[in-house]
């Protein structure tokens, strides 16, 4: 599982780093083809929350979310991105509707099953 410097930063807002399993997690930098995406991804962001068709909730700063987005999109061993805040969720759907991201987001909150469907043995 790889945690990005982005959400490290976002949990020391409140939390103690020392209480991150970092030991069982890959650490993945925020890079330079990171940043170039971001850029793009931000830019759809902007502009749908600017036309009226994204509307988050408590939240000013969007542009972390399309920076991890992009990490996402760019790290080639990204299949999923898990996260159980909704209003990132609305940052992917808006994203969604111009681009095709490489990865799935995939909401916490959701039981499994209903996401990955249910194993017949």
């Amino acid at each position: 599982m790889l945690i990005s410097t982005i959400s490290i930063a976002e949990y020391c807002i409140g939390g103690d780093i020392h209480e991150l399993p970092l030991k069982n997690l890959q650490i993945v930098p925020f890079n330079l083809n990171h940043a170039q995406l971001t850029g793009e991804f931000a830019k759809i962001a902007f502009q749908e929350r600017n036309n009226g068709n994204l509307q988050v909730n408590e939240r000013k700063i969007i542009p972390n979310d399309t920076k991890l987005f992009a990490q996402a999109d760019c790290e080639k061993s990204v299949e999923f991105y898990l996260s159980s805040d909704v209003e990132s969720s609305k940052v992917y759907n808006a994203i969604k509707k111009q681009t095709i991201p490489k990865f799935q987001f995939i909401d916490l909150n959701t039981p499994h099953h209903l996401t990955f469907g249910i194993l017949d043995l």
